[in-house]
Order: C-alpha cells, then sequence, then structure tokens
C-alpha cells in the first residue's frame, strides 16, 4: 500500500477503531509528510484553494503595521523598562509574506518602530518556514525565530490571520437519544461516517458552559483545539495585545439553526463544498488534498481570553477594522508617500483590492476580528474607532 494521509487513517482506524473527526483532521491537514497544510510551502492564492486578506496584495499589511504602530506607543507608555523591543509574534505564518507586508510599511513610514521590531514566525510547514527566509530576505536581521511553536514571555503583538478556522474540531449530532459525535471508519477503503458516544466529556461541558442545548437532528462542532491554543497564547503574552482574524459567530447564532448541519467545509481549486454529490461527506474526499474549516465560536474565543485576565477591545468585521484604518491614514499627510491618492474605480487593480478587503459581502463582511489586551488598560484603538459592526 502506498503511503498517503488516506491510507494513514485507514491504518489508523485499523490499529484503534473509529476515530474522530477531530484526529482525522488532524492527520489530513497536519501530518507532518503529508498533511495538507504541511504538505506544500502555501496553499493559498490564484493558483491554490483559497484567497486570504494577503494574497490579494500588501494593502491589508499595510493598515495592520499602522495598528500595530499604535499597539508598540501605546505599550511603551505601559512600561516601566527601558527595553525598547517589541515582539511581533505572527502564529499560522505560511510563507512570511504578510509579516513581510507589515514590516516592509514600518520601515517606510515608521522607523522608530521598525528598529524596536523583534519579529517571531510561527508556522507547522517545514517547507514553509523554509521560504520565510526568502520572503524575509530584506528583513532577515529583524527575525528571532521560526518555529512550530509560540515563544514565551512575549512583550508586544500576537496575531493570526485565518488560524482558528482550520483547527482540528470535533463533529457533534443531537439525536433523539442525547447527543452524539460523528467518528470516521471505513467501508474496504472507503472512508465513512457514524455516530457513537462522545469521545470526551469535555465536548458536553464546552455546550454547558455556553448554556446551548442543539436541537434535535442538528449537527455542530466543537472546537477544542481553539480553546486549548488561546490558553496557550494568553499564558504566553505577559504584556500586550492579541488579534485574531477569522471566519466565525458567536455561539447562540453558530449554534442556532442557522447552522442545523454545521460549518464544516472543503476548500479545492476555489470550490466551497459542505456536502458531496456521492454517500461521502466532502470533507472525507481528497484526503490531504484539499481544505477543511469550520467556523469559530467567538463566543468561546473571549470568554477564554477574559479568563487569563485580557480585557475585550474589539470585536468586528474586517470591513469596520481596516476602514478605521484606512481612514486615519489618509488623514495624516506624513503617510502619502505610500497612500498618495484616493482610490478611484478606474484603478482596476487598487479598486480591487479595497473592495475585495472591505466591502460587505467579501473578506471583509465574512470574516471577523477580534482584539485583546492584557496590562495595558482599555485604550482608545484607531482600528475600533470607526463603525463597529458584527454582522
Amino acid at each position: 500500500m502506498s503511503v498517503s494521509a488516506h491510507n494513514l487513517i485507514v491504518e489508523e482506524i485499523r490499529k484503534r477503531g473509529p476515530i474522530t473527526v477531530a484526529d482525522f483532521m488532524s492527520i489530513a491537514l497536519y501530518h507532518p509528510e503529508f498533511g495538507y497544510y504541511t504538505s506544500q510551502k502555501y496553499r493559498t492564492g490564484r493558483h491554490g484553494d483559497f484567497f486570504t486578506s494577503v494574497n490579494i496584495g500588501p494593502l491589508f499589511g499595510n493598515l495592520l503595521c499602522h495598528q500595530f504602530n499604535q499597539l508598540w506607543n501605546i505599550l511603551r507608555k505601559h512600561s516601566s523598562s527601558q527595553n525598547r523591543h517589541f515582539d511581533i509574534v505572527e502564529v499560522g505564518a505560511s510563507n512570511g509574506q504578510l509579516a513581510c507586508d507589515v514590516l516592509d510599511t514600518a520601515r517606510k513610514l515608521y522607523p522608530d518602530f521598525y528598529l524596536a521590531i523583534r519579529l517571531h514566525l510561527v508556522e507547522v510547514s517545514t517547507l514553509a518556514r523554509v521560504a520565510q527566509r526568502k520572503v524575509l530576505t530584506s528583513h532577515t536581521e529583524k527575525i528571532v525565530d521560526t518555529t512550530e511553536t509560540l515563544p514565551n514571555a512575549i512583550h508586544g503583538i500576537v496575531y493570526a490571520n485565518e488560524l482558528l478556522d482550520a483547527l482540528p474540531v470535533h463533529k457533534v449530532i443531537m439525536t433523539s437519544n442525547g447527543l452524539r459525535e460523528c467518528y470516521v471508519d471505513f467501508n474496504g477503503h472507503v472512508l465513512t461516517e457514524r455516530q457513537a458516544p462522545l469521545s470526551s466529556n469535555a465536548i458536553e461541558h464546552y455546550l454547558q458552559a455556553l448554556d446551548i442545548t442543539l436541537k434535535t437532528n442538528t449537527q455542530a462542532e466543537i472546537n477544542l483545539s481553539a480553546v486549548s491554543w488561546m490558553k496557550h497564547a494568553c499564558q504566553a503574552l505577559k504584556k500586550g495585545f492579541l488579534i485574531l482574524i477569522d471566519y466565525g459567530r458567536e455561539a447562540t447564532d453558530l449554534y442556532s439553526m442557522l447552522h442545523p448541519e454545521g460549518t464544516l467545509r472543503t476548500y479545492k481549486q476555489h470550490t466551497s463544498t459542505a456536502t458531496s454529490d456521492s454517500a461521502t461527506p466532502s470533507w472525507l474526499e481528497k484526503v490531504g488534498e484539499q481544505d477543511i474549516t469550520s467556523h469559530v465560536d467567538l463566543t468561546s474565543i473571549r470568554r477564554t481570553a477574559e479568563t487569563f485576565d485580557f480585557k475585550t477591545l474589539g470585536l468586528l468585521d474586517q470591513t469596520y477594522f481596516l476602514l478605521a484604518l484606512w481612514n486615519d491614514l489618509h488623514q495624516n499627510k506624513q503617510n502619502k508617500e505610500l497612500f498618495n491618492e484616493p482610490i478611484s474605480v478606474n484603478d482596476t487593480r487598487r479598486w480591487l483590492t479595497f473592495k475585495s478587503l472591505m466591502m460587505p459581502g467579501g473578506l471583509g463582511s465574512t470574516h471577523k476580528v477580534m482584539v485583546f489586551g492584557k496590562n495595558v488598560g482599555t485604550p482608545s484603538l484607531t482600528g475600533l474607532s470607526g463603525l463597529s459592526r458584527l454582522t
């Protein structure tokens, strides 16, 4: 039998019996050699399977840098140390292009901020980590490390763009006999789905903490990995800000009849599927060759941060966060070197970039921005100064 993610999963089922969807996703997405995210340098862009805000152009990084510069100034005021270093930690950094866009902007517009930056890139793919050094060649002296795990004792910013939605989830269904979990089994070499008792009491406790009871015959995803990641990040960040940008909903919406079949989706060649024409669910097909995601439970993420004494500073659509930064940049004359004129619909490329990032109906409304602060008070942030809507 040739080695592949599919065959590794079959062998795992033979040894252990049916496995959880979370275990299935861990292999399909993150196996060191055959996982979707680890077997290539990156999977996004025109020739990949989906677009992120980074693929559209440097504007996303330009705007994030404008916010980061303000966060650096705020943190300096809350620090009794004369240490000028400022940690910027990107998690799920892929090939480093977003970090490069941020640093390019910092060097051009905010030289003092640029001098203070200590860049940490966290990425599970070895191939992507190798690519980071090439992409960030002009900023080599800023890179402290590129690793699989978060550094300890961070003073600065931890940020992630589309990280939590790709973490392994448990899939559950409410039956007439109570809550059951969905497992992955196989019939011959065809992967199938079956129901059995919950693999962990943590799943039921998760829903109880939210005071949510699923309706009969509805399905949902429970992202214990996202909560675990949040706990780790909150422990690592001693002082500063945590910014997460992702697909997501508040728990009351996510676990309601708005999503009776859950939100598990696959992406392949820019096509999203929730179901399959065959008897096999789409996420069980093309194992290791397609992206698998689910919406993030924003409520549990926020509550986890607050448990670790973080303050929730903002929760809003990407549209309003980026528009507030854009407007502030254009009001500041010193930034005309980078943003030298308003965007015109006649400037097709720049207009499409602006529209894709900010206009409702695109990335602007599907992506949510969560901003948390630790030991920095409750500052007024530029990106949160406009309309703060969560649609």
